[in-house]
This record gives structure tokens, C-alpha cells and sequence, in this order.
């Protein structure tokens, strides 16, 4: 049986939880090598067929802005959280989550946060025209690992306030998804527009 993000744990990784971290980041590596490869044929298709013709295509600072943010929040705030847990400082955050249950629940969580940013940084850097489709591809993959960590906190007996972090964490993933897309819908509406009106003054001027 093939692996998939909805089986329960036991159900598909027979074995310790080591090798049930590493079959989850090898299915989202899977992902991950998929994304590159459409990325890359984006890329492709976008920019102008005549080479000598430049592509600068560069996200405004408010969008980079937005997406910093949201990337680091997604960071700290389950990192702070389990910091809080594991050193006692948040008492409400009791009991502590074991580190193999940690790995199983956020560690596929982080390293795909880690590929978007890198992902991000290297498209504004190349001026590339996927700058724009980057983040929506990533958001929404973690939104579904989010839902696996779900299914799987009750296979590794995750405490109440676990479960209600990566709650908050789909939450918050599914509000900047929703945002990313209007975003879309808003550039494509503005080239549409933009492209419209050239059209007209390239005519005249021939």
C-alpha cells in the first residue's frame, strides 16, 4: 500500500518513530522535487521567447513584505511554543511533547518552510516571472501537511495543546492562502489590463 497524507501512522509506517519522520519527509521531498520541476517549466513558458529581450519581473516591497511575515510567524510561533513547553516557562503548556513526537508532527513543517523561503529568495533574486505563483504553491501543500499532523497527533498521543497549535497553524495557513490567491487574481487583472491599453498605443504609433 502506498503511503498518503491521510493514513493514520500505524496504519502505514510499521517501525520506531524515526523511521516514520524520515518516510514523511520523503514524501514531502517527493513534493518538493515536483514543485521545482513545475517552477522551473513556469519559468520557462514566461519568460519572452527572444533571448536578447530582458525579463525583470520584480515583486512589489509590500508582497515580499507580506510574505516575510507570514513565513516567519509560521516559524516562531510553534517554535516559541515548544520552547515555552520543553523549558517549563509556559506552564499551561504541559505535558511536554517527546522530540521523536515533535519530529513526526513539524519537522516535515519546518523543512518546507525552510524550501519556500529559499525557493522565494532565489525567484526575486532572479527577477523570475513565478514570483507570484511561488508562495500559493507551498501554502497549499502545507495546509494539507498541517491536516496530516492532525490525523497524526492522535497516533502519537499528542497533548490538548498540541493539537490546538497546529489548529491554529491551519487557521493561519488557509487565511494567507486565501490571500495569496486574491493577490493573483488582482496581478493577473491589473497584465490584463496593463497589456490591453498598450495594445491600442503600439497601433497608433505604427
Amino acid at each position: 500500500m502506498a503511503p498518503t497524507l491521510w493514513l493514520p501512522l500505524s496504519s502505514v509506517y510499521v517501525g520506531s518513530k524515526v523511521v516514520s519522520v524520515l518516510s514523511l519527509i520523503g514524501l514531502d521531498c517527493i513534493f518538493n522535487l515536483g514543485a521545482t520541476l513545475f517552477l522551473l517549466m513556469a519559468d520557462s513558458c514566461a519568460r519572452p521567447k527572444d533571448p536578447s529581450q530582458p525579463c525583470k519581473s520584480q515583486p512589489p516591497f509590500s508582497y515580499k513584505f507580506w510574505n516575510v511575515f507570514a513565513l516567519v510567524t509560521g516559524f516562531l510561533v510553534p517554535t516559541l511554543l515548544l520552547l515555552g513547553s520543553q523549558t517549563g516557562l509556559l506552564l499551561s503548556l504541559q505535558p511536554e511533547l517527546p522530540f521523536l513526537s515533535v519530529a513526526v508532527l513539524l519537522f516535515p513543517y519546518f523543512i518546507l518552510l525552510a524550501v519556500q523561503t529559499l525557493t522565494e529568495i532565489l525567484t526575486w533574486s532572479w527577477q523570475s516571472p513565478v514570483w507570484l505563483v511561488t508562495p500559493v504553491v507551498y501554502e497549499a501543500y502545507r495546509v494539507l501537511q498541517l491536516m496530516r499532523g492532525l490525523k497524526l497527533s492522535a497516533e502519537v498521543n499528542a497533548p490538548g495543546w498540541v493539537v490546538h497549535m497546529i489548529r491554529g497553524l491551519v487557521s493561519w495557513w488557509v487565511l494567507i492562502l486565501g490571500m495569496q490567491l486574491m493577490r493573483v487574481a488582482w496581478f493577473a487583472g491589473f497584465a490584463s489590463r496593463t497589456t490591453t491599453t498598450q495594445q491600442p498605443e503600439s497601433v497608433a504609433s505604427e
